[in-house]
């Protein structure tokens, strides 16, 4: 089901949106200690931050994660969301003062509204302060403002796209997916007939039909370590090839980043397949939400 908060402690959710220009960002912050790892399985990705995930590199732990629109114009929006964090106390502490560990993913949506209208530092700025107010977890806000599905079939039959929360539970472990669905391809729910002739009909050289990607983060409260986050982050890339069709196309930049704020024991496996089925559920709940 979709909640109305996500239920791990200390985990708040901002969003800046322009719906006129059809873009705007989203802002996790988590709690301190929360380690964090991802996955980019899309061809055209446009992100920042995502190398000192990697399980080999030194930092431990994220503060925040940033999903915008934008393109990678919209990765600006992390400047103002470290600020807000300095400002604040967080960060890795450095000679020169704390840093924070922002990493932040975009999708397309220049084409969605005016391309003009991009989340810029001030607005990823405004979208952290939001983060301490009312948890909006589903809809056409922030990060998908501008977001549609089914790109492949030109800008006449797209569909609407937008932001979801949902969670899934076992005891006193919780895995959520928040996902931005802003895909070249359609939402299937498990019954979508892929059909070849449609696809290699499609002109994918000269296409207008090249704004689209799906973000998102897997969050939890398993005690989990950077290898571990990257296999959740597997996990939910699993779960998008379920919920998406076709998936990770050519010109999708689609990439998870899973964060674990480490309160529970639980096997890694069992957060995989967890957020395997958050993410399905979560993307498969944008095509069933109110126009």
């Amino acid at each position: 089901m979709t909640t109305e908060a996500i239920g791990i402690p200390d985990v708040r959710v901002g969003h800046w949106t322009d719906p006129l220009g059809e873009t705007g960002c989203t802002v996790v912050i988590f709690p301190p200690g929360t380690v964090a790892s991802c996955e980019v399985r899309g061809g055209a990705p446009a992100s920042r931050e995502l190398d000192a995930l990697a399980p080999d590199k030194t930092v431990p732990c994220i503060d925040a994660v940033v999903l915008t629109g934008g393109s990678a114009f919209g990765l600006a929006a992390a400047d103002g969301v470290m600020r807000y964090l300095e400002e604040t106390g967080r960060g890795v502490p450095t000679p020169g003062g704390n840093v924070p560990i922002v990493p932040a993913l975009a999708l397309f949506d220049l084409s969605a509204g005016d391309p003009k209208a991009r989340p810029t530092a001030e607005r990823g700025y405004a979208a952290a302060q939001a983060a301490s107010g009312e948890q909006l977890l589903a809809g056409r806000i922030g990060a998908g403002t501008g977001a549609y599905t089914g790109h492949w079939r030109g800008p006449a039959a797209r569909r609407p796209g937008g932001l979801a929360y949902i969670e899934r539970r076992w005891h006193e472990l919780v895995v959520g997916a928040l996902c931005v669905v802003n895909a070249f391809g359609d939402i299937d729910d498990g019954t979508t007939e892929i059909v070849l002739d449609s696809v290699t009909q499609l002109d994918l050289v000269n296409t207008s039909a090249r704004m689209h990607t799906t973000i998102g983060t897997v969050i939890t409260n398993a005690r989990l370590d950077k290898v571990g986050c990257h296999i959740v982050a597997q996990g939910a890339h699993d779960g998008l090839s379920r919920a998406l069709t076709p998936p990770h196309g050519r010109f999708d930049g689609d990439g998870f980043i899973t964060a674990a704020t480490g309160s529970v024991e639980a096997d890694v496996d069992l957060v995989r397949l967890m957020a395997l089925a958050a993410v399905t559920e979560t993307i498969r709940s944008v095509a069933a939400a109110p126009r």
